[in-house]
């Protein structure tokens, strides 16, 4: 349960349309469940804003169904599950329909590696996040940042293949880059697209090395360096090939609310 699904339960309560043992029953969960193996953050929605995402790497199909299966007891009503291969999120599925939860939506990506369970949210946001990335082999880690943000609420754009070797293919889409809420800049190689970005627009521009590059690249590190030495003032930067760090930020950034005294 996140803060706006705790909002409309509330709304509920008072219109009369939901019990108030029914409403404490909704939220009177333990903080997380203990599975053994894991224990699911029931409440990071409500304390945050954002639920909790399941990392599928070095995790079973099973225990992934386990996790998400306690996540949706608990009230949230989508389930982000990222690094995940085709097979273990086909048995992750699978367990989950015949445990309790046929008629879940389920949405597999491939480029991204990641897993949706229960519908995208509709886009709730103050305005739209960029998604841009350089190269076309950037788009495993651009995916994930973007399906990050999406199933965050946030609106995205994608500019994909625009990277420095042909700038006027970035040129082009300048007006789109200046009335965006923050810019996702994804970039292996010599990593420069995030400083050209950075100098072109007025939002928050996170920076995202990818690990794609020949051998001085060093697996993302010359591309990570590069941003971290930006010029480009308002550029952040995540961790090499972490585009669900950088679609994260990004939507935090579009949903960020302003408050005066």
């Amino acid at each position: 349960m996140n803060r706006s699904e705790l909002r409309k339960l509330l709304q509920e309560v008072a219109c009369g349309e939901v019990t108030v043992d029914d409403a404490v029953g909704r939220v009177g969960t333990e903080p997380f469940e203990d599975l053994g193996y894991a224990k699911p953050d029931l409440h990071r929605g409500i304390r945050t804003g954002a639920s909790e995402v399941i990392y599928g790497a070095g995790k079973s199909a099973a225990q992934i169904a386990g996790i998400v299966k306690a996540l949706l007891a608990g009230g949230q009503q989508h389930v982000l599950v990222t690094r995940v291969d085709g097979q273990k999120a086909s048995d992750a599925v699978s367990t989950l329909r015949a445990d309790g939860y046929p008629d879940i939506d389920t949405e597999f990506y491939g480029d991204s590696h990641i897993l949706m369970l229960g519908e995208m949210p509709e886009p709730d946001g103050n305005g739209f996040v960029v998604v841009a990335c350089a190269g076309t082999s950037d788009l495993y880690c651009a995916e994930e940042a973007a399906l990050t943000a999406e199933a965050m609420g946030s609106r995205v754009e994608r500019l994909y293949d625009v990277g420095v070797a042909g700038i006027h293919r970035l040129l082009a889409h300048v007006e789109l880059l200046q009335r965006a809420s923050a810019i996702v800049a994804v970039a292996g190689m010599e990593g420069a697209l995030a400083s050209v970005v950075g100098g072109l627009c007025a939002c928050p521009v996170i920076a995202c090395p990818t690990s794609v590059g020949y051998g001085a690249s060093l697996g993302g590190i010359s591309a990570l360096l590069a941003m971290l030495n930006s010029c480009s003032s308002g550029t952040s930067v995540v961790n090499i090939d972490n585009g669900f760090g950088a679609g994260f930020q990004a939507a935090l950034i579009d949903h960020a609310r302003v408050t005066r005294e």
